[in-house]
């Protein structure tokens, strides 16, 4: 596969096709796209990335995004910009699947990373 082969990515087809907790795409050395699908009551749970901003781009369901204590609802095409620093969490409210894509920068997770479930996601620190 070509370097641009590997640059372009069908973003939404790859986020509604995923069925994983945490899967990444693709890591640069500045960023990093990882997509995430949250089952119905299912959160990513409360955390900060003291050096990392994220952007979170929901494609499909709805939730509450939590950042700061302060919650909001949230649903397909909505956008979140998770200052470094800020204390945030993602809560699939919805009676199906919260799919979303996040690009982290820097990167959060290591290259090929891949949890199948929250469990999985936990057990791996």
């Amino acid at each position: 596969m070509s370097d641009i082969d590997k640059a372009i990515v069908p973003i939404l087809k790859r986020t509604m096709n995923n069925d994983a907790f945490r899967d990444e795409v693709i890591t640069g050395k500045e960023c990093q796209v990882v997509l995430m699908a949250l089952q119905p009551g299912e959160e990513i749970g409360a955390e900060v990335h003291d050096d990392h901003d994220q952007i979170l781009i929901i494609v499909e369901g709805n939730g509450q995004a939590v950042l700061s204590g302060q919650a909001r609802e949230i649903g397909a095409n909505d956008l979140v910009f998770v200052h470094a620093g800020v204390e945030h969490n993602f809560i699939n409210t919805g009676k199906r699947t919260l799919k979303l894509y996040t690009v982290y920068a820097p990167p959060e997770h290591a290259a090929g990373t891949h949890h199948d479930t929250k469990k999985e996601a936990d057990e791996a620190g």
